[in-house]
C-alpha cells in the first residue's frame, strides 16, 4: 500500500508552476515486495471498538500485494464461513475465530501470534 503524503514536503515541496513546460518528476515508488509466508509475522487479535459491540477477528503486520492479502481474506472467510473484508492492510473476519484463524495461518506457513486478551 502507498503510505499518504501528509504534507508539503512529501509532494517534494511543489505546489504550482506557471511553466507551461514543466512536468513534475515523480519519485518511482517500487510496489511493496512480498515476503514468503514463513517471514511475515502476522497478529491476530480481536477487536470491539468502533463496531457496535460487535466482535471482529483482525489480523494485522501483512506485508504484500493487495492482491495477496484479498487472496488470503477470501481463503480465511470461506474456512470460517463468514463474512469479512481487507482494509489498510489488515483483515477482518466477522466473529471471534481467533483460534481458528491462527491454526489456519500456520498450516500456510505464516509465522502467527495471538495478541491481545
Amino acid at each position: 500500500m502507498k503510505p499518504k503524503k501528509k504534507t508539503l514536503s512529501d509532494l517534494g515541496g511543489i505546489m504550482y508552476s506557471t511553466d507551461p513546460a514543466f512536468v513534475y518528476e515523480s519519485e518511482s515508488e517500487s510496489a511493496e515486495e512480498a515476503l514468503p509466508n514463513n517471514k511475515q509475522d502476522l497478529r491476530v487479535m480481536l477487536d470491539r471498538k468502533n463496531r457496535g459491540g460487535k466482535a471482529v477477528t483482525l489480523v494485522a503486520g501483512f506485508i504484500g500485494k493487495d492482491d495477496d492479502l484479498e487472496k488470503l481474506t477470501k481463503m480465511l472467510k470461506t474456512k470460517c464461513g463468514v463474512g469479512g473484508s481487507c482494509k489498510d492492510g489488515e483483515v477482518l473476519i466477522q466473529g471471534d475465530f481467533r483460534d481458528k484463524v491462527v491454526l489456519l495461518l500456520q498450516k500456510e506457513g505464516y509465522k502467527v501470534k495471538r495478541s491481545g486478551g
